[in-house]
């Protein structure tokens, strides 16, 4: 009589999403940029715009953490304040680039023709300027403020978007889904909304994630070269530009505004990471 051996009964358990290491430092540091900016709305330890002769330059202290500007403003409030304008001034750019971008983009894509040719001749020109010097030039024209610089920047992004959407336009548009829409007779509107945008999605998370913080780094260029917001409001391009004579006798005029946009490009950079990491498949295992 031979005895039959029991296989071992293999359980197949959930397995446990990992919180990457770039995706928590991005996320923190990113969190910390909106609470600032949030905050920076309904308080500040100073008026960011208040001049104080009497406290001009001094040193990091107890009473200002970040030190006085030349005007005697507290550095800190400042650089709370440009937190919220340079965030807002980039949120509202990226929301201008991808929306635009992406109706172009699903037009493009979707329709082809002389439509497709005439539109994308145009946007291949675009893009063989850099979006900086595009941005110059619409500054140029319509003057520093805050509205120019949000049209100006969107305006300058946008072609990198048409050329992201419709790429994957037409890689869908060709897919049994997409047929089954047309045979049913749905109208080309509906069939773009329903069935090709969605498909959008995750490669606009991702651009849009990465051009959050290209848009702040063009921003504070645009601030620093006199062609951004224009003082006495503060953002952190101008900060570091109105430090430029004291560097050498009041450095944490330059530094912290500089520390605050290295910072938050870095925590943008890990986070797009992260979100790229989590939506291409190729990146999973």
């Amino acid at each position: 009589m031979s005895a039959q051996a029991d296989s071992p009964t293999t359980l197949a358990l959930p397995k446990r999403r990992r919180i990457r290491a770039n995706a928590a430092i991005g996320g923190l540091i990113i969190g910390v940029l909106i609470a600032t900016a949030l905050l920076s709305v309904v308080w500040s330890p100073y008026d960011p715009l208040k001049i104080d002769i009497l406290s001009r330059f001094k040193a990091p202290s107890a009473a200002h953490w970040l030190g006085t500007d030349e005007f005697g403003r507290d550095v800190l409030s400042r650089a709370m304040s440009g937190a919220a304008t340079s965030s807002w001034i980039s949120l509202l750019t990226v929301a201008t680039a991808v929306t635009g971008g992406t109706l172009i983009g699903v037009l493009t894509g979707y329709m082809r023709g002389w439509v497709d040719r005439i539109i994308m001749m145009f946007n291949d020109a675009l893009l063989a300027f850099p979006g900086i010097l595009l941005a110059l030039g619409i500054m140029a024209v319509l003057g520093a403020n805050k509205y120019g610089i949000i049209l100006a920047l969107g305006l300058a992004y946008m072609p990198s978007v048409v050329r992201v959407v419709r790429g994957t336009v037409l890689s869908i548009r060709g897919r049994e889904y997409v047929e089954a829409s047309q045979i049913m007779g749905n109208a080309e509107l509906f069939t773009m909304a329903r069935h090709v945008l969605p498909n959008c999605i995750a490669p606009l998370t991702v651009l849009a994630t990465s051009m959050f913080g290209w848009v702040l780094l063009s921003e504070s260029a645009l601030s620093f070269l006199g062609l951004g917001v224009p003082p006495p409001a503060a953002t952190w391009g101008n900060m570091l530009a109105a430090s430029r004579p004291y560097i050498g006798t009041s450095p944490w005029l330059g530094i912290f505004p500089g520390l605050c946009i290295s910072l938050t490009l870095l925590g943008i950079n890990l986070f797009g990471d992260a979100i790229r990491d989590r939506l291409d498949p190729r990146m999973q295992r």
